[in-house]
């Protein structure tokens, strides 16, 4: 090849690597669902608690409950769910207790083996990331005959997360009560009810260091319930065909998928017994700055599915798009072969990151 010939597919070479990379750095990034999870604050139990299904008892009148269910999509989906659904919260030095209250004018379950695929009945469902990390997060399912699916989560399905049906909640005791008939379309039924008590040692196995709860420490936390349309058929209930369930929430996500636990609440715990006085809620603000880290992440994704590869600078991400009051968001991006590290900056000190599987963590 002539001099001047390569010179020039070598200027062309360099030409179009440059309007490519003009044209992923001018890339259109999709909107993620707003930020805005609730938030509860977690009392001590005012005593002894008996796991019977009932709540309606001294040691629960003083507990406040959470806001009502919503419809998992939230804002994009804003219809009020048919029935009302809402929790409450209490601890101890042993325990987490989970109460929960399901207005169901129809009573209905059908599956009894235990780590059954609850969701296929109507249910009630707890979701927990101690860690705030969004991976190793526990799922517990029970619907109205007390049929009980717990089982932990490596990671969200989207990260190919991989559930772990072998890992029980050990220690745990769960309870419901029935405030109708059950399986019986002749009447109309009134409610269900459910409680449960988590060993603190079994929540903690996820996180290192301490074993212990201590005052205003945060967790995640969503809960779920799932609604199936019935018809009565020769005098017994069946789903409508062809109708997907409906997803009630405490936390939407702006989808149909519970497992993005970006979105779910936070959950405070407070040393102050419940009915004996209030503690705020105090919003971390370094939580902002995780949620900047995870809208890159999201980048990345969409970066990838375009590019076919990940993006290794902030100008391809767009970073400075992403705007944290009071604080200049200036991240570092790190890329390893078919990895990443997203770094930036937070409150106090301290740095955090994200990564290719989604894992969000304090450090560099």
């Amino acid at each position: 090849m002539k001099k001047s010939t390569l010179l020039f597919w070598t200027a062309g070479l360099l030409a179009a690597s440059a309007s490519v990379q003009a044209r992923q750095t001018t890339m259109e990034f999709g909107t993620p669902y707003p930020f805005d999870p609730p938030r509860y604050v977690c009392y001590r139990a005012p005593q002894e608690v008996t796991i019977d299904g009932n709540i309606d008892t001294p040691e629960w009148a003083d507990v406040p409950w959470t806001s009502d269910f919503v419809d998992i999509e939230g804002t994009r989906r804003p219809v009020t769910p048919r029935h009302r659904c809402r929790a409450k919260l209490m601890w101890d030095d042993r325990y987490l207790y989970i109460a929960a209250e399901m207005i169901e004018p129809n009573l209905w379950a059908t599956l009894t083996e235990r780590e059954s695929v609850i969701f296929q009945d109507n249910d009630f469902e707890v979701f927990l990331d101690v860690a705030g990390s969004t991976h190793h997060y526990m799922e517990f399912e029970v619907n109205a005959l007390g049929t009980e699916w717990d089982l932990m989560l490596t990671r969200p399905y989207r990260d190919g997360g991989a559930p772990l049906n072998a890992w029980n909640m050990n220690g745990m005791r769960s309870a419901v009560k029935l405030y109708g008939t059950l399986n019986d379309p002749s009447d109309t039924d009134e409610k269900w009810t459910f409680e449960m008590a988590i060993p603190i040692h079994t929540l903690l196995e996820v996180r290192y260091g301490k074993r212990e709860i201590e005052a205003g420490e945060q967790w995640r936390l969503n809960f779920s319930r799932v609604q199936w349309l019935l018809d009565v058929v020769d005098g017994a209930y069946v789903k409508r065909p062809n109708l997907p369930e409906d997803n009630w929430v405490w936390a939407p996500s702006g989808k149909i998928s519970i497992h993005e636990p970006e979105y779910w609440g936070f959950l405070q715990f407070s040393t102050v017994t419940a009915g004996k006085g209030e503690t705020p809620f105090v919003w971390n603000r370094n939580e902002e700055v995780k949620w900047a880290l995870r809208q890159l992440y999201f980048r990345q994704r969409e970066f990838r599915s375009s590019t076919g590869r990940w993006a290794s600078t902030p100008k391809e991400l767009k970073a400075s798009d992403i705007e944290i009051e009071g604080l200049a968001f200036r991240p570092t991006v790190y890329v390893a072969g078919d990895s990443y590290r997203i770094v930036a900056p937070g409150l106090d000190g301290t740095s955090w990151y994200i990564d290719q599987q989604g894992y969000v963590g304090e450090g560099r």
